[in-house]
């Protein structure tokens, strides 16, 4: 599923950020979940994720321009959508995201102490219960089978809607709340 673009929100590219950020005309918020932002994020981001996003939390600068950014640019859309819906007349968000900076070679902060990425974690939960719902329906009950398939309707629905239930609740653990705001 595609996300639809407004308009109004323009993209900046890695290059373009990076000069921004050197001569430290932009805010840069990272809305990733707190967990994702963690383990890795563009140095100097502010983290402010997509589920808690508030606008008015956000200090604006007269003097530097909020860019936005997340993994792959789908999330940073979103909140744009959210500073428009504010009254905002002006968003920029890093096309492409973190993707995108980390293929250009800027460098990130990254920390080994932080949780595994949402993604690994969503495998991981998935797997065991499709695992757990195959066995137990061979050598339990075949109406465990149904576990399984559930699993498999919920994978398919986030891979159709972009939105991933397990995933969000998984966000709210504690030990992916742990942030460390640069």
């Amino acid at each position: 599923m595609t996300v639809p673009i407004n308009p109004k929100l323009q993209a900046i590219d890695p290059p373009s950020l990076d000069r921004l950020l050197r001569d430290r005309q932009a805010i840069l918020l990272d809305v990733r979940e707190a967990g994702e932002y963690a383990s890795e994020h563009i140095t100097g981001s502010v983290s402010l994720p997509l589920s808690t996003f508030d606008p008015v939390a956000i200090d604006r600068q007269p003097d530097r321009q909020v860019v936005l950014y997340c993994q792959s640019g789908k999330r940073s859309v979103r909140a744009a959508d959210r500073l428009f819906e504010a009254g905002w007349m002006e968003v920029i968000h890093l096309e492409g995201g973190l993707n995108a900076w980390k293929t250009s070679a800027y460098p990130t902060h990254s920390d080994e102490r932080a949780p595994i990425s949402l993604w690994r974690q969503v495998q991981i939960v998935a797997g065991s219960l499709v695992a757990i719902g195959t066995l137990c329906g061979v050598l339990v009950s075949p109406w465990f089978l149904l576990l399984s398939g559930f699993v498999g309707c919920g994978l398919v629905f986030a891979g159709i809607s972009d939105t991933c239930a397990m995933g969000m609740l998984l966000a709210k653990l504690p030990y992916n709340q742990r942030a460390k705001v640069s």
